[in-house]
């Protein structure tokens, strides 16, 4: 049986990284609750996210995942084909092994001066 934590890596890797937006439905319940102000309620909310930004071919580095029963958090590097990057810290509650709630902060730092090697 496959730990929350890899279902949240495995999400990552075949629709963000790989661009599947038919997988949605393996992952994320139809009722999944959306916290992101940016982006519609439910599956259906989700799926006119993702439609649209895999459009700008994004890659996640994942930097570090981290369990705790139910919820996950991912922090990683994202970087897209024009150049922007950002870091982005999700949490997602799981249920029955598909994500049923997400929350995220989202930094935008492909112009930033950096002072701090350990920025990632």
């Amino acid at each position: 049986m496959r730990s929350n934590k890899e279902i949240v890596k495995e999400f990552y890797e075949k629709v963000f990284n790989g661009w599947d937006v038919s997988a949605v439905d393996e992952y994320m319940r139809d009722d999944y609750k959306q916290h992101s102000p940016g982006v519609a309620q439910g599956k259906k909310g989700f799926m006119g996210f993702i439609t649209e930004f895999v459009k700008k071919k994004p890659h996640a580095e994942i930097v570090k995942i981290l369990e705790d029963e139910d919820m996950v958090c991912i922090f990683f590097r994202c970087s897209f084909a024009d150049g922007t990057v950002a870091k982005v810290f999700d949490m997602y509650r799981l249920q029955d092994g598909k994500l049923a709630e997400h929350w995220d902060c989202t930094m935008r730092v492909d112009n930033m001066n950096v002072e701090n090697d350990q920025f990632y």
